[in-house]
């Protein structure tokens, strides 16, 4: 009816909202299951935090474990006679060279000569190639203008066109340098392209939409979009880098890692040729691992976004 109260009453005829205990004892409860539900979820967190930390710990087991592996195969093939100890030393051996020759300082000399010729080289592609790549990717009329030459560019190996480095720079350091500069380049180049062609265009048109500048929208939206994919071309380019400069050191050069492997092969001292060849694989593994890092430190604020 009309005009009625509408108001719950028990059977009784008594109003409940007048017995005061209802309300608090429903709050308290109410209370106590939210209570409850964040005691869970507590719960719940904690031991997933220990499962990722025991499966990151058994993750590097296993990796330490293949890498034992591989070493003790090392070790027994040669000294077992399945392959020639001459041809492949024990891998004691060998660790017993790479220290006799980082002790007297000869593997360090070479090591700073390599690095400071990677670092040449790769860092001038990463001043130059990753501005190209982004005027590639956002603008369509400059990638449809330069795109032939890329790729006719991109197919040229590196070793290839080492005779002609030699003719303009001469055996120094600026044609190894050009090397590594021409090798690296090209990951980087299309991992730039490829970060930013793909960027979600509704970020974009929201970004447009609350008048955000081109140079802001590059540098707040575009940029952190595409930085996975420009990683991972860096990634690859500075593994490319050390093949390059390793046969570059081989062919024109006095000093460097692989100009250690090279003379090392000529003189017959096959346990330094190995310990060469071990250095630049470590080498590579820890600028690889250096990357990887920055890249989870650089994308640190996504990983909190997921996680909120």
């Amino acid at each position: 009816m009309i005009g009625q109260d509408s108001r719950p009453y028990n059977p009784d005829g008594q109003f409940i909202a007048a017995q005061p205990g209802i309300r608090e004892k429903s709050g308290d409860k109410l209370l106590g299951e939210k209570g409850q539900r964040s005691g869970a979820d507590k719960n719940q967190i904690r031991p997933a935090s220990k499962k990722n930390l025991f499966a990151r710990v058994l993750a590097g087991i296993k990796g330490m474990a293949i890498v034992m592996i591989f070493f003790a195969v090392w070790e027994v093939l040669p000294r077992t006679g399945l392959v020639q100890a001459m041809f492949l030393p024990p891998a004691t051996t060998v660790v017993r060279a790479w220290i006799d020759l980082l002790s007297s300082g000869e593997l360090l000399k070479h090591i700073v000569i390599s690095l400071q010729r990677v670092a040449a080289g790769f860092g001038l592609s990463l001043a130059i190639i990753i501005p190209l790549g982004c005027l590639i990717g956002w603008y369509r009329s400059f990638e449809r203008f330069i795109d032939p030459l890329v790729q006719a560019f991109r197919q040229t190996s590196a070793l290839a066109l080492f005779p002609i480095f030699i003719l303009f720079f001469g055996i120094g350091e600026f044609s190894k340098i050009g090397m590594v500069f021409w090798a690296a380049q090209w990951p980087i180049l299309l991992g730039t392209i490829s970060g930013i062609r793909n960027v979600d265009p509704l970020l974009v048109d929201v970004a447009r939409t609350l008048g955000i500048k081109d140079l802001k929208l590059f540098i707040r939206i575009i940029l952190p979009a595409a930085f996975p994919s420009i990683m991972t071309g860096i990634r690859l380019g500075a593994g490319a880098s050390f093949l390059v400069l390793v046969a570059a050191e081989m062919i024109g050069a006095k000093s460097g890692l692989g100009f250690m492997i090279i003379n090392a092969q000529y003189n017959f001292e096959i346990p330094q040729m190995y310990s060469a060849i071990l250095t630049i694989s470590l080498l590579g593994m820890a600028v690889n691992y250096l990357l990887v890092w920055i890249e989870k430190k650089a994308m640190a604020w996504k990983e909190e976004i997921v996680a909120a």
